[in-house]
């Protein structure tokens, strides 16, 4: 049964809806990693019963903490990776490996607005239409293939925060089924004897 891994850095809504659209299939999320002690994920970990971990990265490099990340990784058998408000740039060491079996979700149309804030400065360049991206993790900035997106227009009158609410509704939407596909073909492949 192919199993995935999550890693956030934040409060954890995406990784916490991705674990409630798991529970009724066969598949299992393994591991939350964040790389802040205080993170509200670890909270949402414990409440659903999701092993976690912190990988600090403070003092050292980003080779030392993606090689006790990738050990941890292997440790839970994680066949994907999502991640979710995950505020580190991935080396290509650590991604060239996992080609096609890493996720990332943006709150933007991509390739408009990458990098962090996306949300915040579509908003204030004046945009009337905004959306979510989900795409493969290469080894740039939000310039993997894009597997899912879809937009939506702000209402007349509408405030940053109401449309903020919008967007991360979309993005708990997308993500999960994106994630569920690449699951089932992950298992249907393991049926196969394909490798993943």
């Amino acid at each position: 049964m192919p199993r995935l891994a999550v890693l956030a850095s934040g409060s954890g809504s995406n990784f916490e809806a991705l674990v409630r659209a798991l529970e009724p299939t066969e598949h299992e999320c393994v591991l939350l990693i964040c790389d802040r002690a205080g993170a509200g994920a670890f909270e949402r970990a414990r409440r659903l019963g999701v092993p976690s971990r912190h990988v600090s990265y403070a003092g050292r490099s980003r080779a030392q903490a993606e090689a006790e990340i990738a050990a941890l990784l292997s440790e839970a058998g994680a066949d994907l990776i999502a991640l979710a408000g995950f505020l580190r740039i991935l080396s290509p060491d650590f991604v060239r490996p996992r080609a096609g079996r890493i996720l990332n979700v943006h709150p933007a149309l991509l390739p408009a607005y990458p990098g962090l804030d996306a949300l915040r400065r579509s908003w204030d360049a004046g945009e009337e239409t905004f959306g979510a991206t989900i795409h493969l993790v290469d080894e740039g900035m939000d310039t993997g293939r894009i597997l899912r997106q879809e937009g939506l227009r702000r209402r007349i009158g509408e405030s940053f925060e109401n449309l903020e609410s919008r967007v991360h509704a979309l993005e708990h939407r997308l993500y999960r089924e994106v994630v569920l596909g690449m699951l089932d073909d992950l298992s249907r492949n393991s049926a196969r004897g394909d490798r993943p």
